[in-house]
């Protein structure tokens, strides 16, 4: 209760203090990608239950390309913000494993499913350590397959971690983590 507590006000004061410059970015990503700059996209929630994401959009629709602006705002995590909204309705956390789309989480087994018991989040330690994730990938002759077989067990194994260990104290430090990267 008081996570959610601390989620709410948070993303409540956090919407307030940078409302303005949510739309002025969301303008921006809107001339940039010739397009509506808001990205919604179905990620899999708590317990396994869908719900959508909103992102500043960062690729151009037609061409499917990152713009400069869209790469600035990625490397910035500027595209991430208006996920405010989605700790402040309750579909995510500050802290908890990054939501994923249908075809991960939801097909885990066995005691790895235990991360659905949890909010997804808009940090965790996994995203702080593959915080280059898309960088990564680009670099690799076969990007999805690093994915499967490296990146994503790892990121399982360090949210079972969480899961077993997390609190109040160690939200607070993960987010400290994450602003001062």
């Amino acid at each position: 209760m008081i996570k959610r507590i601390f989620d709410f006000l948070v993303a409540l004061v956090g919407l307030c203090l940078i409302g303005v410059l949510l739309v002025v970015f969301w303008l921006m990503a809107s001339v940039d990608t010739q397009s509506n700059g808001l990205f919604i996209q179905e990620r899999i929630g708590q317990l396994g239950t869908p719900f959508n994401i909103y992102k500043l959009k960062t690729m151009h629709p037609l061409t499917g390309t990152i713009s400069w602006l869209g790469n600035f705002f990625r490397k910035s995590k500027i595209d991430e913000l208006p996920q405010l909204w989605n700790v402040l309705k309750g579909d995510m956390s500050l802290v908890g494993p990054r939501p994923d789309v249908a075809g991960y989480y939801d097909l885990l087994v066995g005691d790895e499913r235990k991360i659905l018991e949890l909010k997804p989040g808009l940090t965790s330690l996994a995203s702080i350590k593959y915080y280059n994730e898309d960088a990564l990938l680009a670099s690799l002759s076969n990007p999805l397959e690093y994915n499967d077989e490296v990146i994503f067990p790892d990121k399982v194994q360090l949210n079972l971690d969480y899961y077993y260990h997390r609190s109040f104290y160690g939200d607070l430090l993960i987010l400290i983590k994450t602003l001062l990267r």
